[in-house]
């Protein structure tokens, strides 16, 4: 029987094709598009296959190492110690320990909704994917755009901020063993750079090294995030130990010349940039065994385990500090350094601190290769210029050395901000909040609102509470936007060194984005670029398999939160 076929190359004999009707993802292939390899796939493989891509990437991590990923990426101890200036310094100890809450019950409602999106298209173009996807068929390829460059920005700004906090926890020891050093911004931006540069060469290792790496990472971010919860309440110097609960609770210290509730509101910044790192499973996906189930899983253990965790480390400080305003305006020019030294035996301060720094290495590390992945998903798709260069594997090490290696060059020039001074270095912490944020939303509000009965679910789900959970998540996006810019001064304090320099330092490029797609974008950029052989309309070839998943999907006719008792099977159609 003869069937028409797509101008890729007729099918050969053997040939096993990847029936899309069943498979339980949501892909950009058309209806009839079937995608076929010239041997037998595994689960993985047929999954990624009815996407639309080629499986190129080793499926070297698990559910366990792809959580160390993004928990590394999250890196609690150290983003605590990064952000303690936004949480402390806007709203004092109440506004770390219910801002804390408030953040987390709302950012849960957006990993849980990312997670079934996860379950559905995983792929490493993630967010941008399932944006494409989901939208209105004339609006995919600008959502798509849009989602991915917010998402791209928020990716390669978080290595540089994490490895400037880092090198800035460095330094501080540095003038703590020695009351007589006090540190350049230049020495701080070698440092900087030096790290990114180990940073990279890490990354851009073969992924059985690089997932081996990040479990022993994370593993020790998880004991010794443990250790210092102990070892802070159980050590501190002062008399009394603790602070009284209704001081901790109940006493909005608000530093800030908005109202109190504004100023929690605002302490929400180093809630979100800590948790902005629990997509890294979504990006690692192609790299995952069975990763339409343990990818989803790992984006919510990770905000889960990581929310609670988080919590705890903001309770310990909240009932251990003393004097917030000392904290804050210590001239080591780190906060935690500053904090530990205060309610902390001078000994005992520095190996807390020497804790928090390779943890601050590790977390670093996870994301440079989580934004390495976004970068190749997004080459892949030729959405860069030059993208032929950044989206190449490595043939040697499976890995896609080149967008590390560019990642890398980028996160350096940013890095160029700590020589404008603190503030303008500072505006990285916003922009990877708003950015990433901004990127998780829209496939999500698509989704709830606008997509009907086109999502199919993948094995992961929400069941019927999925919109609502979606649409709570994004309702936070919204309002927390305008929030993250705001400065913390107004009227005649408020001055250009002191200014929130965010809503500029990432409006400006995606406005430039924005223009670039209705002036030349639009006409060649169509969403994400389909590379697997396939053929138009179903084939039948002697000794050809049709292959279809093998799990439950859902009844097109239905709302799409109602699954079918239709079940898939394997099949083999001869001539």
């Amino acid at each position: 029987m003869d069937r028409s076929r797509s101008s890729s190359g007729p099918p050969t004999k053997g040939s096993v094709y990847t029936n899309i009707d069943h498979a339980p993802v949501t892909s950009v292939l058309p209806n009839g598009d079937v995608p076929y390899t010239d041997h037998a796939m595994d689960a993985d493989e047929r999954v990624i296959t009815a996407l639309g891509y080629k499986q190129e990437f080793k499926r070297e991590f698990s559910l366990w190492t792809t959580f160390c990923v993004s928990f590394a990426v999250l890196g609690l101890l150290p983003s605590f110690a990064s952000t303690i200036y936004y949480g402390m310094g806007y709203a004092g100890t109440a506004g770390m320990v219910w801002g804390w809450i408030i953040a987390m019950l709302f950012i849960q409602c957006v990993a849980m909704s990312m997670a079934e999106l996860c379950s559905a298209m995983p792929t490493s173009g993630g967010l941008y994917y399932a944006a494409a996807v989901l939208a209105p068929p004339k609006y995919g390829p600008f959502a798509a755009w849009i989602t991915g460059w917010s998402n791209w920005i928020g990716q390669i700004t978080a290595a540089p901020s994490v490895d400037y906090s880092l090198a800035a926890m460095i330094l501080a020891a540095g003038s703590i063993a020695n009351p007589e050093y006090v540190p350049t911004t230049w020495q701080t931006f070698l440092l900087t750079m030096l790290i990114m540069i180990i940073h990279a060469a890490v990354s851009s290792m073969p992924t059985k090294w690089v997932a081996q790496f990040n479990s022993y990472g994370s593993t020790f971010n998880m004991l010794a995030l443990v250790a210092v919860i102990i070892a802070i309440p159980a050590g501190t110097k002062n008399e009394p130990k603790f602070q009284p609960s209704k001081q901790v609770w109940g006493t909005i210290t608000n530093l800030t010349d908005f109202p109190d509730g504004v100023a929690v509101l605002m302490t929400f910044v180093g809630v979100i940039w800590t948790m902005s790192g629990y997509d890294s499973p979504f990006h690692l996906s192609e790299e995952c065994s069975n990763a339409n189930i343990a990818s989803p899983r790992a984006i919510v253990m990770t905000s889960g385990v990581g929310g609670l965790m988080g919590w705890f480390l903001q309770l310990v400080v909240a009932y251990t500090v003393l004097d917030i305003e000392a904290v804050i305006d210590s001239d080591l020019g780190q906060p935690w350094a500053s904090y530990l030294l205060q309610v902390m035996p001078r000994k005992t301060a520095m190996g807390i601190l020497a804790l928090t720094i390779i943890c601050g290495f590790s977390m670093g590390q996870g994301c440079m290769v989580a934004a390495s992945r976004v970068t190749y998903a997004y080459a892949r798709d030729d959405c860069f210029p030059w993208s032929r260069y950044w989206k190449k594997v490595d043939p040697r090490t499976h890995t896609p050395v080149n967008a590390v290696i560019m990642n890398a060059v980028i996160g350096i020039l940013m890095c160029l901000l700590i020589l404008a001074g603190d503030v303008a270095i500072g505006a990285l912490f916003s922009i990877g909040a708003i950015a990433q944020f901004v990127a998780f939303s829209i496939p999500i509000a698509i989704r709830v609102f606008f997509v009907g009965n086109r999502f199919r679910r993948g094995p992961w789900h929400l069941g019927p509470f999925g919109r609502a959970i979606g649409g709570l998540g994004v309702s936070f996006v919204l309002l927390m936007v305008p929030i993250l810019c705001l400065p913390s001064v107004t009227g005649g304090n408020l001055t250009p060194d002191l200014m929130n320099w965010t809503c500029l330092v990432y409006g400006a490029p995606m406005l430039a984005v924005g223009v670039w797609w209705v002036v030349d974008a639009h006409k060649w950029f169509k969403g994400p670029k389909v590379n697997v052989e396939h053929a138009i309309h179903p084939v039948e070839e002697d000794g050809s398999a049709i292959v279809d998943v093998g799990v439950e999907v859902e009844d097109p006719e239905s709302d799409g939160d109602q699954p079918s008792p239709t079940q898939a099977s394997r099949k083999s159609t001869k001539k």
